[in-house]
Formats: structure tokens, sequence, C-alpha cells
């Protein structure tokens, strides 16, 4: 297993002499980047997955060391010179559409800037990389435990239950991972343990991330402001789909919009239920919303997701999920246990396409202490035609094999994985620049969002869905029965998400010398949402995305409304149709980053996006 000192050493050598050499200039420049890229991507899943301390400091060093010379090479003028004067006349459209995206890429980074300007650049891109791992790490080993009388565990399964003994002390222990967290808010009977186990699930990063978060906002309000714009929402959008801060704000608000009438109906659906059990009650809390959701679905949709959990055990899901995949896609996974890993539970597979390696996938599928605690693809080696095969990893927090999943978890499952086929299937294309999941960020989550299609469909879940006890197949009523409950809520998921989104716009868009975080969360909260403001909470301390995403968080529900455009291709009575998804793959997925986003929607629907099918689906 690869040591500190050896992470230290491999990263080194691939970001030394970082120069082009006297070959064709092209090629060199791929080549050069993404030999960097790979190191930094290796240090990176090391930072966010390693089990040893050591390991990590190691791959957060080494992964700002990468950094730094892709700083180096981007504010390089004679390297952009270079580029730009290759003659492009006689290449094909997909290298012409990479180079121009490279040369703008070039002068987004600075590279035309005076020196001093360039030098400050510099310097504050190194910072916002140890500034983003802090963040990132505040949050990860900020694990907290609520400890709670077993009274508060009334209404969760047995299995959850038996998970959490009681100890000498008389109490039960809950902490804030996701494992935890989510059974625990959707079963609890207790309002004031789900009050609480909230509130510490949304004090994390407290108080060691306020003064992170705004050296997060002022590095990159300086970075921005060098480079000439007037925030960094307006930098950050102007290269994806959606093109600047104001649209990006208008989309929030539409969608918002779209939602509120249903977000107002479901509010007073889960107020009506809250009286049932607090006659007294006049508005819901935060808290109750997951509770109040599982009834509302169980006694007026007579469906309760913890009937689903029996026919969802980890392993059989996986399994399903690969046989799906295979038989979608043409390809079969065949294990590898003896490629090496960084952990004893991580399970590398071979990708294989009529018998012929076409790529890798890792599973990190298992919560651990200082573990990444969320859910998250992430590529490792970026494929090449010709050269590399595409390697990538999965690191979610599931229930070990054994463990019973809930539906949503499922649903979360599926999602991450259309990553890694999308980083497989995309990942031979000539240039390693545009291979792979290489498209605007704004559509990278569209794949992803489209393979949750197929976790509501009776027919696919049959194929795996077995009660772990009784061997039953899972009823096709109980599906039928979940996914009409899954349309109850929406309106305020929907407004949710626009929460988060206007939340990540309006701190890239304020002041950071002026901002109150605080009271811009609260802000966009009550734009969006119907509870009453909660005191002792920072949600935006946690809030991940707020480093990686920044400004766009718009970019999942802008997704979802291309991902809904692309399912109407599919036939719905028949989602096992290999056809179709074989159409999808070769126009969608394979071409990777080689053509643009709105290009590839078009070539397999024959028509641009529309917004019509988001708009039935959740006026439906």
């Amino acid at each position: 297993m690869l040591t500190a000192e050896e992470l230290t050493a491999k990263v080194a050598e691939a970001i030394a002499n970082p120069v082009l050499g006297p070959g064709d200039t092209l090629e060199e420049f791929d080549e050069l980047m993404d030999r960097i890229d790979t190191a930094r991507r290796l240090a990176s899943t090391m930072t966010y997955c390693h089990p040893d301390a050591a390991m990590r400091k190691a791959g957060e060093e080494a992964e700002a060391a990468a950094d730094k010379v892709v700083t180096s090479l981007a504010l390089d003028r004679a390297l952009y010179g270079q580029l730009a004067g290759v003659d492009l006349s006689a290449s094909d459209a997909a290298t012409q559409h990479w180079v121009t995206k490279v040369l703008r890429d070039f002068r987004r980074a600075g590279a035309l800037l005076p020196k001093p300007e360039q030098g400050r650049l510099r310097e504050l891109r190194e910072e916002l990389v140890k500034v983003g791992q802090a963040f990132a790490r505040n949050i990860a080993s900020d694990t907290r435990i609520a400890e709670l009388p077993p009274s508060a565990l009334d209404g969760l399964p047995s299995d959850y239950v038996n998970a959490h003994p009681v100890g000498e002390d008389g109490l039960v222990r809950v902490s804030t991972d996701y494992a935890d967290l989510f059974p625990f808010m959707s079963y609890s009977r207790s309002p004031q343990a789900r009050e609480q186990v909230w509130k510490m699930f949304r004090q994390r990063g407290y108080p060691d991330n306020i003064e992170v978060l705004k050296q997060l906002l002022t590095l990159r309000k300086e970075m921005a402001t060098l480079l000439g714009y007037t925030s960094y929402a307006q930098f950050v959008t102007e290269d994806k789909m959606i093109g600047s801060d104001v649209a990006a704000a208008e989309f929030i608000a539409k969608i918002s919009a779209a939602a509120k009438s249903r977000m107002d109906s479901d509010y007073a659906t889960l107020l009506a239920r809250k009286q049932v059990e607090d006659p007294s009650a006049t508005e819901v809390d935060p808290w109750d919303v997951a509770y109040l959701l599982e009834r509302v679905k169980a006694e007026q949709f007579a469906f309760d997701s913890q009937a689903m959990r029996p026919y969802f055990e980890y392993s059989r899901v996986k399994n399903g999920l690969m046989a799906l995949a295979g038989d979608l896609f043409g390809i079969e996974f065949v294990a590898r246990p003896d490629v090496e890993v960084w952990h004893e539970e991580v399970e590398a597979y071979d990708v294989l396409e009529n018998g012929v390696k076409i790529g890798r996938i890792l599973l990190d599928n298992y919560p651990r202490p200082d573990k990444f605690s969320h859910a998250m693809a992430k590529a490792m080696v970026v494929g090449k035609k010709g050269s590399r095969l595409p390697e990538c990893v999965l690191v979610c927090n599931f229930p070990r094999p054994g463990g019973l999943m809930l539906p949503n978890e499922v649903t979360t499952f599926f999602h991450e994985f259309g990553h890694l086929l999308h980083h497989v299937f995309g990942g031979s294309q000539r240039w390693a620049g545009i291979s792979g999941i290489r498209n605007e960020w704004d559509f990278v989550e569209a794949p992803s969002q489209l393979l949750e299609e197929w976790t509501r469909d009776p027919a696919t879940l049959a194929r795996f869905a077995v009660h772990h006890e009784t061997g039953e197949t899972i009823p096709a009523e109980l599906v039928e029965q979940m996914r009409a409950a899954d349309e109850f809520g929406k309106g305020l998921q929907v407004r949710q998400q626009m929460a988060y989104a206007d939340l990540s716009l309006s701190l890239y868009t304020a002041d950071p010398a002026h901002v109150d975080m605080v009271q811009t969360e609260r802000d966009a909260f009550a734009r969006h949402l119907p509870y009453k403001p909660v005191d002792d909470v920072w949600f935006h301390l946690s809030f991940g995305h707020l480093d990686g995403y920044s400004a766009i968080y718009y970019t999942y529900m802008w997704s979802l409304v291309i991902a809904k455009d692309l399912f109407t291709a599919f036939d719905e009575s028949n989602l096992l149709d290999r056809s179709t998804a074989l159409r999808y793959r070769e126009m969608v997925l394979a071409p990777g980053g080689s053509q643009s986003a709105a290009a590839l929607v078009r070539n397999f629907l024959g028509r641009d996006y529309r917004f019509d099918a988001y708009k039935a689906w959740l006026d439906s």
C-alpha cells in the first residue's frame, strides 16, 4: 500500500520540469497537463479517503504542490502564445473545440495580465488551495454525537435500534454521519430529539470555519477583481451553460416561483399532520419535515419507506446496479481483489466490453472516521484513446454488506454510479483535455440524475430488490406506492434546493468585507422556505459545496431540467430497452467534452433542450 513518502515522491516526479518538449505542441501540452492532473487527483483522493492522518496530510501537501505548478502554467504567456499559434485549419471539430476552450481558460486564468497582477494571482491560488482544504477538513472531522434517552429511538427500525445500544449511563448515541442522521430524522417520534440532532448537524464546522469561509470568500473576490470581474459569482458562471450570474439568479427565481404553489400545498399538509400529534401547533419546524413526510406518505399514500428497506440489502443493490448498467450499456464488471487500494473495504472492478477492458472503477462505500462524509465520484485517471484507460472511484457512506438501505440511499447510489459510467464511456477521446466528464460544469449532473429514473421503475427494482429474510421480490404495488408518495413534498424539496443555490450565489456576489454570513443565510432561506429562522445554527459553515461549487450550486437543478428532458427519449414502459440506452451512451456520454453540452443534447433529442418536461414533472 502506498505510503505518505511514496505519495509525495510520486507527485513530485509528476510535476517536475513542466515544460513542453520539441514535439507536437498540442500532444505535448495534453500529456503535460494530464500528467500533473493525474498526480493531483491521486493526492486529492488520499486527502478525502485515506484512513491514516499522515497520508491525508501528505495528500493535502501534494495536491497543493500540483496546484502550484498548474497555476504557473496557466499564467505562462509564452505557453499561451505557443498554443494560440497552432494552425487548426485542418484539425477536426473536437480538436478545435478543445483548443478554443484551452485558450479561453488561459485568458480567464490571467495569462495576459501584467507580471505584478500575475504574481498576486499566483499567491491567491496557492492560498485558496490551503483554505479550501481547511474548510473541507473542518467539516469531515466534525462528527457530533447526540446523547439521547432510549425513547428517542421509538419509531426507528429494529436493525437501527440494535446498532445503537443503551450505554452504561442509560443513554443511546446518534451521530451526525449520514447513515445515522437520515433514518433518525425520518422515523424518530421525539420532536425534541429530532431538534437536537438537526441542530447538531447544522452546527458542524462551528466555530472553526467562520474565519476559513470568510478567507475563502475574500480571496476569491480579490482574484475575480484582478481578472476584471465585479464578483466571483460573475467570474465562475461565465464559462458555464448558463453564461452569467444574472442568468443564474433569474434561473433560481424562475424555479422557485414555479414551485411556490406546490410548496404551499405541501406545507399545509405537513402542518395538518403535525396537528394530529400536537393540536396546538401553528407551524412546521425544519426538524419535523422528514418525519412528517414519512407519516403523510404512510397514511395518505399507503407507503412507508421502512417497508422498502428489507428489500434493499446493500450487496444486492450494488450487484443489481452493476448488472443493470451491464445490460443497458453492453458492459460487464469484473472484480479485481488484487488491485492495491487505500483501505481493505475498497473494491476494484475492471469494466469490460466484449471481453476488452475499457476502464476501471473503485467503490469506497462505507463510513469511517475522517473520511469524506457525503457522496461523490472522483476521477483518478482520465482516459485517452490509444494511451490509457479511465479510472474513477465512488466515495459514499452506505450500510455495510448485510445492512439495509433507505430508498433515498439507493437513489444516491444510482446517481453517483452515473458519474462513473460517464467518466468511463467518455474516456476514449483523442485528447485527455476533453476526455471523460469534461463538459460544462452545470451539465455534469444531468447523466447522473437521469440514471435515478431507474430507481422508480418496478421492472428494474424487481431484478435485485429481494426481501433479505423471506426472499420475496419487491411487489410492483409497493414500488408504485413509492412513486406516488415521492410526488408529495417535491415543492418543499425544490424550494430547499433553491435556498441553497441562492445562498451560494449570494455569498459570492456580496462584498466579503461587509457580508454578514449568518444574515445572508437567513435571508436566502426566507426567500424560498416557509420555516421560521432557527438560532445557533450555521448551515453555511458545513455547506461543503461553498468550496468546490462556490457560487454555482444552482447547477444541480439546471442539470435536472436537462435530465428530465433527456428522459423523454426513453420509453417509460420499457426502461430496460437497450437500444435507446446505447444511443444515449453513444451520443451523450461517449463524446466526453468534445462538444458543447447543448450540442450533445441536441444530437440526442433532435432539438434544443426545453423546460417543458421539468415543468410537467413539477406539476404532476
